[in-house]
């Protein structure tokens, strides 16, 4: 049993991605020639944030919660899921102490959008941007990420109760 109040919470998503753009991501769309491809709206880096969040608190997952056989998750915004999720996460008393996030994609650099990013994540979390962190890697041009194949996230979630 926990004594500090403290949980942590692990989440990642990835998408094959496709010829032509733009590329949803932290909940902007980015000036890119290859989309992410998914059921929703396919925004990787939201995906993992709202596994994460979930996770910590131990609720279901963003798949139980918003399955890809069901039509009103079509091209749904992602926004909307972890806003949903966050909601679940307060109401078991929870509150998000920080997030930090990777992004891994070969294109585009993230490092000119990193801060609208952060901004647009704070803003759907209510949070202060401080609390919200993003960094990105590449794939070295190896692998699925590197091959521009794929892009994934991974996030990190710190919650208090």
């Amino acid at each position: 049993m926990s004594t500090t109040g403290l949980r942590i919470g692990l989440g990642e998503d990835s998408h094959r991605l496709a010829e032509g753009g733009p590329l949803r991501l932290g909940g902007i769309d980015i000036p890119h020639d290859r989309h992410a491809i998914g059921h929703s709206d396919a925004d990787v880096l939201l995906h993992a944030i709202t596994d994460a969040i979930l996770g910590a608190a131990a609720l279901a997952d963003i798949g139980e919660l918003f399955p890809d056989m069901d039509p009103a998750n079509k091209n749904r915004d992602s926004a909307e899921m972890l806003r949903m999720a966050h909601e679940r996460v307060a109401a078991a008393g929870y509150r998000i102490v920080n997030l930090d996030c990777v992004v891994q994609a070969e294109q585009p650099k993230l490092v000119p959008r990193k801060a609208a990013i952060r901004k647009r994540i704070a803003e759907i979390l209510s949070l202060d941007i401080e609390q919200v962190n993003v960094k990105g890697k590449t794939g070295e041009g190896v692998g699925a990420v590197g091959l521009q194949e794929v892009i994934q996230a991974r996030c990190v979630v710190l919650l208090v109760k």
